[in-house]
């Protein structure tokens, strides 16, 4: 079925699609569903959000810089020298 306009709840192929990556990226992504009935849909909102929140080429990403100052803190702690 297409429409002339993108419904708010999309099925999984459907929003994979919307944002551009597989269906097993999709789930990795962890991005909540609703239930509608037996169905379990993605809220576009909640896509957008996601969308939303990537950071931009060439800034830096605040997930990764954490991870490395704690990658740090404990090369640190052990005495691991880099």
């Amino acid at each position: 079925m297409s429409y002339a306009f993108i419904p708010r709840l999309l099925p999984s192929p459907a929003a994979a699609a919307y944002l551009g990556v597989s269906e097993s990226m999709l789930r990795k992504l962890g991005i909540p569903r609703k239930e509608q009935g037996a169905k379990r849909l993605y809220d576009r909102s909640d896509l957008d959000a996601h969308a939303d929140e990537l950071p931009y080429e060439g800034q830096p990403n605040d997930g990764e810089d954490k991870e490395q100052a704690a990658v740090s803190k404990c090369d640190d702690a052990f005495g691991v020298k880099k």
